[in-house]
């Protein structure tokens, strides 16, 4: 299954460049290539069916538009992805240190301005930042935290040396995928699966229920918590119902909610009205609440933003966390954590270039062909631009969006993403990919023992993102044998 695989070009996370299996993955391996095609067959028919079974499903959009086109089963590969624990520790150490020095941003920005007062970021660069949310001055929600779930998305360069691509703080999604992605890898592989010491995930809906908890205004016991989604249309609603199932919560949407004069947020039930503690808001702050943000907004709780400045309801995340989600912002992010934590990075992000200063522009124009060009404000993949991999009439358009608003993009050098086997149509072969861990930020941090892995299923490509089409795969925290 493995005749011809290359493994040279890049760094790949399970066979070396001499075609030896890491010592971590040597018996998966082993059983991939011990098994006949038909059986590899079978195994991945049967986890499409327990996906289907599952109503494991994710929206697929347009390249050019928000509008979904279609709505699809889940894509995992059945080759599980590893890791080695002594190498994911100090991954998790540097992911814990980067979200509290981002938290401390967020409430510094929003308060005393501190780092700006002195010049360690520019002033312009935040508060004219479509993300900066100025009705969340003077703010200081409980512990300091705002972005209560941050989802950073990694990759391995030729090296295999981790680094930082961005920081998804507003609503980051895939946690759902995650974890049923190991439920229905144990279910397909049983017999591979069970040799292997692997971290858990499972408990990620008891972890998060316990630093929502720990939100609660309220000194009561059972804190009231719910999920508000925008309502089934939405992309990531499989995930919301998920979540709010899992951690048995209610799934609400705006409607189901209300605020009184008292500040004090209710949801509406069969046996009458309950006061809420927490909202962990899987919906965009500008549609969070009519009185504040968009007037028209029918997925919104009107007097919501109310609520919680008056400290009557926690919201997770905070509405204006998404100020450190500014990918303009994420080249400064080394600079943050100097600046607030007195330490060095521990994870290293890659170049990044800001399209905004007038010299490093001339060298994103000279040399675009060789980078890749991202607006700032969003996610999923959408306006992305890859150099290498683009005809000219699409690098011109590019050079003359970027200079006519250069805030609104930043570039980095194209990276070479690391590759894993993948059993992509009916053959075994080498395919990008990436990782996206979830922190947990309360009152301390947790960090998922691995992530979401995403995973380019078209031969070359670098685009994992879900919704233009990628793959995902379980990612295994391996540790020694039992």
């Amino acid at each position: 299954m493995l005749n011809g695989y290359n493994s040279k070009d890049c760094y790949d996370e399970i066979i070396t460049a001499t075609g030896e299996a890491r010592a971590e993955a040597r018996d998966l391996l082993k059983f991939f290539c011990d098994t006949s095609q038909r059986e590899l067959l079978a195994r991945a028919r049967a986890a499409e069916l327990a996906i289907r079974e599952m109503g494991v499903s994710f929206s697929v959009y347009s390249d050019d538009s928000d509008k979904v086109d279609v709505d699809r089963n889940w894509q995992l590969d059945i080759i599980p992805r590893t890791i080695k624990a002594n190498i994911w520790r100090e991954v998790d150490g540097g992911l814990k240190q980067r979200c509290r020095a981002i938290n401390l941003f967020i409430q510094d920005v929003y308060n005393e301005q501190a780092i700006l007062k002195d010049n360690v970021i520019p002033r312009e660069l935040v508060v004219r930042s479509p993300n900066y949310i100025k009705e969340c001055a003077g703010v200081t929600p409980p512990f300091g935290a705002w972005a209560h779930v941050c989802g950073t998305d990694l990759v391995r360069d030729s090296d295999g040396v981790f680094r930082v691509l961005e920081d998804n703080l507003r609503i980051p999604s895939g946690i759902s995928y995650m974890l049923e992605n190991r439920e229905i890898i144990k279910r397909v592989l049983p017999e591979i699966f069970q040799n292997y010491n692997i971290d858990p995930v499972d408990d990620y809906p008891l972890q998060l229920h316990r630093v929502l908890k720990s939100l609660s205004p309220r000194n009561n016991r059972k804190p009231v918590i719910v999920v508000l989604t925008p309502g089934i249309y939405n992309s990531a609603y499989f995930e919301h119902a998920f979540l709010a199932r899992t951690m048995g919560v209610e799934l609400v949407e705006g409607q189901d909610l209300f605020v009184t004069k008292e500040h004090e947020v209710f949801m509406r039930t069969v046996d009458g009205a309950e006061r809420v503690d927490v909202v962990y808001r899987r919906i965009d702050e500008m549609f969070l609440d009519p009185e504040v943000f968009h007037p028209d907004s029918s997925i919104g709780v009107p007097g919501l933003m109310r609520a919680w400045r008056n400290k009557q309801v926690a919201i997770a995340n905070a509405p204006g966390s998404g100020v450190a989600d500014d990918k303009a912002l994420y080249s400064f992010v080394p600079d943050i954590i100097r600046y607030y934590l007195k330490e060095d990075p521990k994870l290293p992000s890659i170049r990044t270039y800001r399209c905004m200063q007038p010299e490093e522009l001339a060298y994103i124009l000279e040399n675009i062909s060789d980078l890749v060009i991202k607006p700032v404000n969003q996610s999923g993949g959408k306006g992305l631009y890859i150099g290498p991999h683009a005809e000219e009439a699409e690098t011109e358009i590019y050079r003359k969006l970027i200079t006519s608003d250069p805030r609104y993009y930043i570039a980095q050098p194209t990276i070479k993403l690391s590759t894993s086997p993948t059993f992509v149509d009916d053959v075994i072969e080498p395919r990008h990919l990436d990782l996206r861990p979830f922190v947990l930020t309360g009152a301390d941090s947790w960090v998922t023992p691995g992530g979401l892995t995403r995973v380019a299923l078209k031969k070359g490509s670098l685009v994992v993102n879900s919704s233009k089409g990628g793959g995902s795969k379980d990612t295994w925290i391996v540790n020694e044998r039992i």
